[in-house]
């Protein structure tokens, strides 16, 4: 399993077994594991405090899986952060921020640098069958921000109960077939519903060569922080193919109380978020998974 460890922005923070204390209420820990697949081609992102908007903090958490290949999903990891510190930064005057369109031009310009293969490394040459999905996530003092393009998830506990924070893009969810199929494309079912029978994501970032059936425009969510919030879990569909929206919050919230513990740590954590995360990911893989699987697990609680 392999652990991320990540850093404060502007000061460096202790960490184990991915989890870091971001504030005096919010931790978080996270691991992406290559599962049953050949090759890994997910990718995950934190970066504390990344931008700030009228003297408050804000944290980015993503969560990228990719297909055809691991490189758009590198791309987004290394890039999707710093597109949309620019573009809070220039549309937000550091006041104001309109989220959902400073989001919707991040992705834009994220699939952009994909079409052109400024992104994507190899000489800068394109990427014409390589794609990845992209779950977003900025959490504020005040607002929890999701852009989703694809079929990861973001799901917040608040009091107990699971609230799903973004829709998976599925190619027969009824909205997205309409769209397709008012292109010109059409969804057909092989070995599940497809985008012309190849793709089973019908939003992504990349996957040029089935434009306009398969678009990059994220659907975003502002969702204002209560004191009712638990934690967030942000994974890709490799986790939510087999673990419902319930089932996951009750793990990472019986972690988080103490009443469950990994038997096998390889690595000892500050708090619970991260072996939250490696709980859950063990779990997907019993449970028969045969994707990647990654995981952020983010209390919004001390």
């Amino acid at each position: 399993m392999d652990g991320f460890i990540h850093k404060r922005r502007k000061r460096e923070a202790k960490a184990k077994n991915g989890v870091v204390k971001l504030n005096s209420e919010l931790f978080s820990g996270s691991i992406s594991v290559i599962g049953r697949q050949r090759v890994m081609e997910d990718a995950v992102k934190v970066v504390h405090e990344f931008v700030s908007v009228a003297g408050n903090p804000y944290h980015f958490f993503g969560v990228y899986d990719g297909h055809g290949g691991a490189r758009v999903a590198s791309a987004c990891k290394e890039r999707m952060h710093a597109l949309l510190e620019k573009e809070v930064v220039v549309e937000g005057g550091g006041v104001v921020v309109e989220w959902e369109k400073v989001m919707r031009s991040c992705f834009w310009k994220m699939d952009e640098e994909v079409r052109t293969g400024g992104g994507c490394g190899s000489g800068g040459a394109k990427v014409e069958m390589v794609g990845s999905t992209a779950v977003v996530v900025v959490v504020g003092k005040e607002e929890v921000v999701v852009a989703n393009c694809g079929d990861s998830r973001a799901v917040l506990c608040r009091g107990g109960v699971a609230v799903p924070l973004s829709r998976d893009h599925k190619p027969d969810r009824a909205d997205e077939m309409e769209r397709v199929e008012a292109a010109g494309g059409r969804i057909l079912n092989w070995n599940g519903s497809r985008v012309l029978g190849v793709l089973a994501t019908s939003r992504s970032i990349g996957d040029h060569y089935l434009r306009p059936y398969v678009i990059s425009e994220p659907e975003v969510t502002v969702t204002e922080r209560t004191e009712l919030d638990d934690f967030l879990v942000i994974a890709s569909d490799g986790l939510w193919d087999v673990v419902s929206n319930k089932f996951a919050c009750e793990v990472v919230r019986r972690c988080l109380d103490g009443q469950i513990k990994r038997r096998i740590s390889e690595v000892s954590s500050e708090t619970t978020a991260g072996d939250a995360a490696a709980i859950l990911a063990e779990l997907a893989m019993s449970r028969g998974s045969n994707d990647n699987i990654s995981v952020i697990v983010v209390e919004l609680k001390k």
